[in-house]
């Protein structure tokens, strides 16, 4: 059927990153990756998944979405919970736009997670794109579409993934190199080291010779440093066991 996706799952969590961490979100995880980042704690959203239509996902987004329907509670004028495209990487299926444009047209807060090896310039200009620039100890640096810079917006992120010291100077350079600061939120993210269940061989090795970054040396760099940038941790590995689909 031409209106469907390959989806691997989607369930109802707390959003664990973001500046939109610690609110209600339904996530709709896509299937298939073109990436291997060494840190990926989704692989297996790499090949699991079943078709469902545009029509089947919306139905279940607002199954899910029902316990908020009569709050009246909502958050910077949107109603919860959130809805967040991740994967894998959303955008390597065509009907994720369409999909997006109507969970817009229903209401909802959207956001994607996108690796930034993909132009999202055709993205409905009402989702909050969450972007990656990768750094070097993902393996997958020479990815990066610094074209994709030209089209972010103040209401999109920009994340960087640190797991090394070469990972946060390259990160600084970029800051300055692109004045990322002026364009829109900037996240630095530590690495979360992989449970045994997480980690697989068809990812990408560290690089020989990277300097490891503790959490605790991360956040005091920043600080040191006075980067314009928001420390991060994924919330949901605190709360459930990092290992924990569906969270």
């Amino acid at each position: 059927m031409s209106d469907t996706l390959v989806v691997n799952e989607i369930y109802l969590s707390l959003q664990g990153e973001s500046t939109f961490a610690g609110l209600p979100c339904v996530f709709i995880r896509l299937t298939a990756c073109d990436l291997r980042c060494s840190y990926c704690d989704t692989a297996y959203a790499f090949t699991e998944g079943k078709k469902k239509t545009l029509a089947e996902i919306m139905q279940e987004v607002r199954r899910q979405a029902t316990p908020f329907s009569n709050s009246k509670f909502n958050i910077q004028n949107s109603k919860l919970p959130l809805v967040e495209l991740t994967g894998g990487e959303p955008l390597l299926q065509k009907n994720s736009l369409p999909l997006m444009k109507q969970l817009c047209d229903d209401g909802f807060t959207v956001l994607l997670e996108t690796s930034g090896a993909h132009n999202i310039a055709k993205i409905d200009p009402r989702v909050h794109r969450i972007m990656d620039l990768k750094c070097p100890a993902s393996g997958e640096v020479a990815r990066n579409r610094f074209e994709n810079i030209a089209h972010l917006k103040p209401t999109d992120e920009i994340k960087f993934v640190i797991g090394t010291l070469e990972d946060y100077e390259w990160a600084k350079q970029q800051i300055v190199a692109h004045s990322l600061d002026s364009i829109c939120p900037l996240l630095f993210s530590w690495v979360h080291p992989l449970a045994p269940e997480q980690q697989s061989k068809v990812l990408k090795k560290v690089p020989a010779g990277l300097t490891p970054i503790s959490r605790q040396q991360l956040a005091e760099k920043i600080i040191a440093d006075a980067l314009p940038v928001r420390f991060q941790i994924q919330q949901h590995k605190i709360i459930w066991p990092p290992e924990q689909r569906g969270v």
